[in-house]
């Protein structure tokens, strides 16, 4: 199923995918400033910059330095970015009935599962959102402890390789890259995907939010009408086939 990816982009557990080195090289330290931060708002966007209503940019989270507090928000909004492309993608996906062809449980129940996405979600089992959460909370788990800490001098959204950590031998490949077509990258090229990137993350985190609101508020997003209704709770992705006894 691909519409878990629409409650997941609620939390911050999230799959970063970024090049990394199929061997360890020397660690090269990334601090960005407030300054650099709004140099780059302006890079992304031209016409909006910088733009932080809640000053978070100003904060010093966990008593941290500004250049930890910027570093935790970069990689955040990097991370909520890419899953949200992936809601997206999955929610178009998924609304015009495309599956996986192969069962979707031991018992053979199929992932043709009729109405919308999230009515989707809510009928399959409890085992399966469990193993989806598992799966997603690993990876969270292994980019915090792996390689450089994107608030200690690691690049926001960069990935760890399983390859630095030995953990190659059960994971073989990457997230990004599998087959290293893009490992001969240039630095001014890599930049402008991330940048791009950025955009569109942004614009997905919208789309995303766009599609719960029409399903929710009927007529919230004029441009969305088609949207299907939907009944549910979107704040309780637990509230369909909730059975652990």
């Amino acid at each position: 199923m691909i519409a878990p990816f629409i409650y997941l982009a609620l939390i911050k557990s999230a799959v970063g995918f970024c090049a990394v080195q199929c061997k360890p090289t020397p660690k090269s330290i990334v601090s960005e400033t407030k300054a650099e931060l709004e140099a780059l708002a302006k890079e992304l966007n031209p016409t909006i910059g910088f733009y932080d209503p809640l000053g978070l940019a100003d904060q010093n989270f966990w008593g941290k330095t500004e250049e930890e507090t910027i570093g935790f928000l970069r990689h955040a909004e990097i991370k909520h970015g890419r899953v949200a492309m992936a809601a997206f993608s999955g929610y178009c996906v998924q609304s015009n009935g495309f599956h996986w062809p192969w069962p979707m449980t031991m018992d053979g129940q199929s992932f043709d599962i009729a109405g919308s996405p999230p009515e989707q979600w809510d009928a399959i089992p409890l085992n399966a959102k469990l193993q989806i959460v598992a799966f997603v909370g690993f990876l969270e788990f292994y980019s915090e402890l792996a390689g450089t800490h994107y608030m200690k001098g690691g690049t926001p959204g960069k990935y760890p390789s399983f390859s630095d950590t030995g953990f190659d031998k059960v994971m073989p490949v990457d997230l990004y890259d599998p087959a290293k077509l893009f490992s001969g990258m240039s630095a001014e090229k890599s930049k402008r995907g991330l940048a791009v990137e950025i955009n569109n993350g942004r614009a997905a985190m919208l789309g995303v939010f766009a599609f719960m609101s029409a399903s929710k508020i009927e007529g919230s997003v004029p441009a969305l009408s088609f949207i299907k209704p939907y009944a549910g709770d979107y704040m309780q992705p637990f509230e369909g086939n909730f059975n652990l006894f």
